[in-house]
């Protein structure tokens, strides 16, 4: 089961999120909360696999949140979901620390795979929230490190939420191999996990 914390401040919003998961037979809803800090509480009382974060919530808001928990604890996944897009908030929240980033507006279906694709490590990104930090990369003159074509390629379906099995099965190679040129794509963008990968990538304009 994947253990989530849903954090909006809206009742009627947080109520149909909570609803949607607790339908899904993989997940579990262990707490609920209305605001940043009690975001920051509930999370470190329940230990969540998964906290569905909000991003505009009274006191404290949902990237300051996020910051503080994987602060505390690194382990747990933070995927942010809001009705709000704009370039800054997108990478304020990524910089924060969160998995990934998802508009309330998306399909149920959409949500639902992006909780569990969080739980596994994996991005999490709305299009409009890609496209967004393709705009920031856009103006950047910075030639940025050099990828080479295998580690684009693997790069480019990381950003497209493919776990590493299914990397391995879409370019004929084994787990093993795939895990090697993620080493070397963090090392020479000099990040430490995949989300941060595939939104520096973007902010270097390496990923279209």
């Amino acid at each position: 089961m994947i253990r989530v914390v849903v954090a909006d401040d809206h009742p009627i919003v947080r109520a149909g999120v909570v609803a949607l998961l607790q339908d899904a037979d993989d997940i579990e809803v262990v707490g609920q909360a209305v605001d940043g800090m009690s975001a920051v509480d509930t999370v470190l009382a329940q230990q969540p696999d998964v906290v569905l974060m909000d991003l505009r919530m009274p006191g404290l808001p949902g990237d300051q949140a996020t910051a503080r928990i994987l602060a505390t604890d690194p382990g747990i996944r933070v995927l942010i979901l809001t009705t709000y897009e704009s370039d800054d908030q997108i990478l304020a929240a990524i910089e924060a620390g969160a998995t990934g980033y998802l508009l309330k507006a998306a399909p149920e279906s959409e949500i639902l795979a992006g909780v569990r694709a969080t739980a596994r490590g994996e991005t999490a990104l709305a299009p409009s929230a890609a496209a967004a930090l393709v705009r920031r990369a856009s103006g950047s003159s910075s030639a940025g490190p050099t990828l080479t074509p295998r580690e684009l390629e693997v790069l480019h379906l990381v950003a497209q939420g493919n776990s590493n099995p299914a990397i391995g099965r879409s370019l004929f190679l084994s787990e093993t191999t795939v895990k090697t040129h993620l080493g070397h794509v963090f090392e020479k963008l000099g990040v430490n996990d995949r989300t941060r990968a595939v939104t520096r990538a973007m902010e270097l304009g390496l990923l279209p």
